[in-house]
């Protein structure tokens, strides 16, 4: 049984510890957090040790591997340390919002022989999944053309705004690691529109909150993504991937399939899930299972460090590209 640390215990940690609480391949040793509080709550809730210094739990011989979800500017020197004392690691996103040191740890980890992984969790999202399965099946001929939706139903506040790295590195970088994906071949082009249109304050912060981009490949496969930090009516996630022979859609989950129809209104049904957290629960599961189980098979791990670093490359192109009004090439 795989011996399990979590870094954080933020809103990002608390998902991946209770999850490893729960998971059978594992055993939650610590969580660890800056802030003791939080640290010694998490861990009476799922019954765990806590700490308050992540080198010294990383050092530890009852420790195997670690979960990474501290904050963004922590995660190079943590992942490092972990993976040089011969730790699995499975890092939130992004691993940096500075491309060059991305770079330095893709080579120490790669020289070290390191076991990590980057936490796109949406790739592990049954739905998701079982539209990459109906690709590869090639159920709807050579893919032409993907649309993706992401929505939040409210914007963060200001304070994460100014720390977050900005709307592409923060929010879009799931959409562009989906692109890649699904498209099944490398964006080469990235040309995206942005603006403040929810909340000045965000604009004021230097970002924006409402963004679209067309991603296209060396061979003409196009991806189309809008982004906006607040949408009325919920937590909205669609991916819809066009094809020569067909088309798949990915739609919107609720809490049940229930519709109300009376003499007043047809087709009523719940709003969508409140945010992420439910909406994506499945999808953390199953990626820290998938990340245990490449630990215990001694697998190839299902995403890696490349992976998060590709999606960055994307959202730095895109920034760069909302800037100058200009297509620009990755």
């Amino acid at each position: 049984m795989i011996r399990i640390a979590i870094l954080g215990a933020g809103r990002i940690g608390r998902i991946h510890a209770t999850n490893a609480a729960a998971n059978p391949r594992c055993r939650l040793v610590t969580v660890v957090d800056s802030v003791a509080a939080a640290a010694e709550g998490l861990a009476r809730a799922l019954g765990c040790e806590a700490a308050t210094d992540p080198r010294a739990v990383i050092a530890r011989g009852d420790v195997d591997a670690v979960v990474i979800g501290t904050p963004t500017d922590t995660h190079v020197d943590l992942l490092l340390e972990a993976a040089r004392a011969g730790k699995g690691v499975l890092c939130e996103k992004p691993l940096d919002l500075d491309i060059r040191k991305v770079d330095a740890a893709i080579a120490e980890t790669d020289r070290l022989g390191a076991r990590t992984m980057i936490a796109f969790n949406r790739r592990f999202d049954p739905s998701a999944a079982a539209l990459r399965r109906a690709i590869d099946r090639g159920e709807i001929g050579e893919v032409r053309q993907v649309v993706i939706t992401s929505r939040d139903p409210e914007p963060p506040p200001p304070a994460y705004i100014a720390s977050s790295g900005g709307i592409f590195r923060d929010m879009t970088i799931h959409d562009f690691d989906m692109a890649r994906w699904l498209l099944g071949e490398e964006p080469r082009q990235v040309f995206a529109a942005a603006a403040t249109l929810v909340d000045p304050k965000i604009g004021a912060a230097g970002d924006f909150d409402t963004v679209m981009i067309v991603l296209q490949t060396e061979s003409g496969r196009q991806c189309h993504i809008n982004n906006c930090r607040q949408a009325a009516y919920g937590y909205d996630q669609r991916l819809e991937v066009f094809g020569a022979g067909g088309m798949l859609l990915n739609d919107n989950l609720r809490p049940s399939t229930l519709r109300h129809y009376d003499a007043s209104k047809t087709e009523v049904r719940e709003p969508l899930l409140n945010f992420f957290l439910e909406r994506y629960a499945e999808a953390y599961r199953f990626e820290l299972d998938a990340f245990l189980a490449a630990l215990e098979r001694g697998l190839p791990m299902p995403l890696t460090l490349e992976d998060g670093r590709r999606a960055l490359r994307l959202a730095d192109a895109a920034l760069e590209s909302a800037a100058s009004g200009r297509v620009v090439a990755v």
